[in-house]
């Protein structure tokens, strides 16, 4: 089943994000390689594809995982979770409905 995995930026997040990247985008990338990934990316902080020092407010990922407790485990174990690039985390399943 598909879930959402909706992520809230502390203030002033993005050194923290910067330097956890790499390691956010490897497990990514996995789910990716995995046939498993829909869409992912950041909410930049002002109305810019390249918000540069304005940041970012959060993440959306839409990814396909085995459960609801799969899809919050899979998400609390993100290095933006433990770099505190996340004030909360939201994970909720998600149905499809376009594009079928």
């Amino acid at each position: 089943m598909l879930y959402t995995i909706i992520a809230e930026d502390v203030p002033g997040s993005l050194e923290k994000r910067l330097a956890a990247r790499p390691a956010h985008f490897e497990r990514l990338k996995a789910l990716q390689d995995a046939g498993r990934m829909i869409l992912a990316g950041p909410f930049p902080a002002i109305d810019s594809p390249d918000p540069g020092p304005a940041g970012f407010t959060g993440s959306l990922i839409v990814a396909e995982f085995a459960s609801l407790e799969d899809a919050r485990v899979w998400a609390n174990a993100d290095p933006f979770v433990a770099a505190g690039v996340y004030a909360g985390v939201t994970v909720k399943p998600f149905r499809q409905t376009l594009p079928a």
